[in-house]
This record gives structure tokens, C-alpha cells and sequence, in this order.
């Protein structure tokens, strides 16, 4: 079942936060995702905040962070991914949304390729100052019409 979140929800979520980003980017120091975790946790609140939480037992098992049309994220439990979570949550949002935009390592190759089946279009490509790695922005809209530049 998808909800809005509630604060009960923040130690959860931040546990998935820090779990989720230091097991999808490998290629980015722990320590990098430790030192900014207080300051995810004082920011969650100020986002539009959507939960997967199991019907049974209710634990939270993904959740998304919107900031106006602005994915900041996507995250799911390692051990449920690819049972179509993450897809709820992101069509949860593009119901909501005319379009969306968020960034994405180039080295996550594997959120790179569900954004990409999402209907999602690379717009561009940068450099994040903070860890010096690639990164695709890439956007969708609901009338499907994106335009972008090749792939690279």
C-alpha cells in the first residue's frame, strides 16, 4: 500500500535511505553517505514524502522523495527489489505530476536502466561536484514527448 508519509515514519525511512544509497553506489565512499545523513533526515520532512508499506506487516518497504516536480529519490529494501515497488511509488508520482526530473549516477547502471523502461529521457549529462562522479538528468512528461539528446 502506497500513503503519504507520517513522522513515525523517519527513523524507518532513514534507515532504507542510508542502506539503499550505500549498497546502489558502491563506487561512492560510505563515509560520503554517513556524513550527509543528518542532514537528509532535517530535509525529509520539507518533501512531499510517499511510503510502500506492506499490507501485513506494515514495515516500510520503499518510499519516494518529491520535491515539487524534483525525484530526489527512490528507495526500496534490498531484499524486495525488483518485485515492482519502486514502479508503484514512481507511478504513484506520475500521477500526481505533468512531469518529473531527477538526477542519476551513470554508474548506477541499474537505476539508470528502470528509469530508462519508465519512459524517462537523459536530457543531460554532469559532473556531481560533491563525489566527482557522472551523472544523467533525465525527465519524463505525460504527454511521453521528451526531447533529449542521444544517449551517450
Amino acid at each position: 500500500m502506497i500513503r503519504e508519509y507520517k513522522d513515525a515514519d523517519r527513523d524507518s525511512i532513514m534507515k532504507l535511505w542510508l542502506n539503499t544509497n550505500i549498497q546502489s553506489h558502491s563506487f561512492i565512499s560510505e563515509e560520503y553517505w554517513r556524513s550527509h545523513y543528518d542532514m537528509v533526515k532535517e530535509m525529509l520532512p520539507k518533501a512531499e514524502l510517499y511510503v510502500y508499506e506492506d499490507d501485513t506487516s506494515g514495515t516500510v518497504e520503499g518510499f519516494i522523495g518529491l520535491t515539487g516536480d524534483y525525484i530526489a529519490g527512490i528507495f526500496v529494501r534490498a531484499d524486495v527489489q525488483s518485485k515492482g515497488i519502486g514502479k508503484q511509488l514512481l507511478d504513484h508520482a506520475k500521477m500526481r505530476k505533468t512531469g518529473l526530473s531527477l538526477k542519476v549516477y551513470r554508474r548506477n547502471e541499474r537505476a539508470v536502466r528502470f528509469y530508462l523502461r519508465e519512459q524517462f529521457v537523459v536530457d543531460s549529462e554532469s559532473i556531481d561536484e560533491d563525489t566527482n562522479e557522472k551523472e544523467f538528468v533525465m525527465k519524463w512528461d505525460s504527454s511521453g514527448i521528451c526531447h533529449t539528446q542521444d544517449m551517450p
